[in-house]
């Protein structure tokens, strides 16, 4: 019963375009307390979003869910050739990664061909605040990741990790601002990576590319001159995928 009003109210809305509460309770059998309730759980998991005073329409999120095919595989043939470029022209392993929930993991690695040494990332989840992966995604998601939520919870892989909340409330800030996010030696010693969201909203915002190496090799001035690289080639990967005109609308309205 729970799923099915849910479902309705979003079909209502879907179809209006926008709806107040009071439309929804019209199309509806819910009282209104009700729909106001599920309409703001709907709108707190990004499935609905507020559009002006007291209305409502299609959130973000469900609009990633239900556009084009965005399947691992699907992104992979024209995100990994790519990568597999970058490896060739920085000497460095190369990974992707996406949200996954509410959680970040790698889903590929491309790796030099030509015996440079390299530091393979591996695949799987990463944590939140210890791994440049996952902070580029972090930063610019603040409505899925809620700070507060993270009090207490953040365990040191290293004596470099940042476990105080209202440091990584500022390195999101730093991330937001310069584009990309680092990790140096925070989740292992000698081994630092950097990674930027594909956009900084829409679809992109939910993946991340990136480069790891070791420490000898990825110092400061190596980090900060690959970092906009980076950002580059995200923002050729979302013009290729056809989210750069989503964004361009976006700021248009915005504006």
């Amino acid at each position: 019963m729970h799923l099915e009003r849910l479902t309705c109210i979003l079909e209502i809305v879907g179809q209006k375009g926008e709806a107040t509460v009071a439309e929804i309770c019209a199309h509806s059998d819910l009282p209104k307390p009700s729909a106001y309730r599920l309409v703001q759980d709907l709108v707190s998991v990004g499935l609905l979003k507020p559009v002006g005073r007291g209305q409502f329409t299609i959130g973000t999120r469900l609009k990633a869910i239900a556009r084009s095919d965005h399947s691992d595989r699907t992104l992979l043939e024209l995100i990994a050739p790519v990568l597999k470029q970058a490896t060739t022209q920085f000497g460095a392993a190369f990974f992707l990664s996406r949200l996954r929930g509410r959680s970040v993991e790698i889903i590929h690695v491309e790796t030099p061909d030509d015996g440079v040494s390299y530091l393979h990332p591996g695949l799987g989840k990463r944590p939140l605040h210890a791994c440049s992966c996952s902070k580029a995604v972090a930063a610019f998601s603040p409505e899925l990741f809620l700070i507060e939520e993270l009090e207490g919870r953040l365990r040191a892989y290293t004596e470099f990790t940042v476990t105080s909340v209202n440091e990584l409330q500022a390195e999101f800030a730093t991330i937001r601002q310069r584009g990309y996010a680092e990790c140096v030696e925070e989740i292992e010693r000698g081994l630092c990576s950097v990674a930027a969201p594909l956009a900084p909203s829409g679809p992109g915002a939910t993946l991340s590319i990136g480069a790891t190496g070791s420490v000898r090799v990825f110092t400061q001035v190596f980090r900060e001159n690959l970092g906009p690289q980076i950002i580059q080639i995200g923002h050729e990967l979302s013009k290729i995928l056809g989210w750069d005109d989503e964004q361009d609308s976006t700021a248009r309205k915005l504006s």
